[in-house]
């Protein structure tokens, strides 16, 4: 599952996910955009656009069970109702190896 957000939002998903005993995610700084189309910024007495926007990008194992609880942990902290929140992306995983241990698929994760 990958979910990308505002970065201010960071903390209270991260801590809502923690709280709800989900632990182990990536983080990545961002950018990009979507309906929001970028905005327009002054510099220097000139006017340009900044098309892509700073998020962050959050990617989670869970198991399949836990999919829907995480998608509504997620949206519950990250939403603020304005344009821009994010979005929240599904997909399957075919397997997962633990390095140090070589474990596989729900033992490793």
């Amino acid at each position: 599952m990958e979910a990308v957000i505002k970065p201010f939002k960071l903390e209270d998903v991260k801590d809502a996910l923690t709280e709800a005993g989900i632990t182990g995610m990536t983080v990545a700084d961002v950018k990009g955009y979507g309906r929001q189309q970028g905005h327009s910024e002054l510099y220097r007495g000139a006017e340009y656009v900044v098309d892509f926007l700073p998020k962050i990008k959050i990617e989670l194992v869970v198991a399949d069970e836990d999919v829907d609880n995480t998608i509504d942990i997620i949206i519950n902290s990250a939403k603020t109702g304005k344009i821009g929140d994010g979005k929240i992306f599904v997909t399957p995983v075919e397997e997962v190896v633990r390095i140090r241990t070589e474990q596989r698929g729900s033992e490793a994760v």
